[in-house]
């Protein structure tokens, strides 16, 4: 299939982002930097379901927004890895849970301090997080953190 060129809108500013068709079913995705993401079904290789990426931005927000308050008293080269496990119901053909996991090393910190950094990092996300933000009534959404409840 030949290639094909994202249109421009006169609309583009911050925050915009389009897909152009690369074939059946796949899509480019990019953003006005000029960053791209491949999106297509299941059985495209090298590609995000739209699902995907909607589980991509829950985590990638909840990290960049605990970010900052889990950097000052961990250090700022902590590890961290952030998974979203759900998938769609087929009935409702839609997503109506998706758990939120925080995989870090908080064995350093004695209970008190352990347990105010998951408070902290819980209520950063909650504030902060605009993708959790605007799905929070339409999808049941759970945070861990270190293996708590948050």
């Amino acid at each position: 299939m030949p290639e094909h060129a994202h249109q421009v809108s006169a609309h583009i500013g911050p925050g915009s982002v389009s897909v152009t068709r690369t074939g059946t079913r796949t899509y480019e995705g990019m953003n006005e930097r000029g960053s791209t993401v491949r999106i297509g079904p299941v059985d495209a290789e090298g590609h995000f379901t739209p699902g995907e990426l909607l589980k991509l931005a829950l985590v990638g927000c909840a990290g960049m927004s605990s970010d900052r308050v889990a950097a000052r008293r961990l250090g700022e080269d902590y590890a961290i890895t952030i998974w979203a496990h759900g998938t769609s119901d087929p009935k409702e053909n839609r997503y109506l849970r998706i758990d939120e996991e925080l995989l870090v090393d908080l064995s350093g910190l004695d209970d008190s301090e352990r347990s105010t950094l998951i408070d902290i990092m819980s209520k950063a996300i909650e504030r902060a997080c605009t993708v959790a933000r605007s799905v929070h009534d339409s999808i049941d959404l759970e945070t861990t953190i270190d293996g708590t409840p948050a």
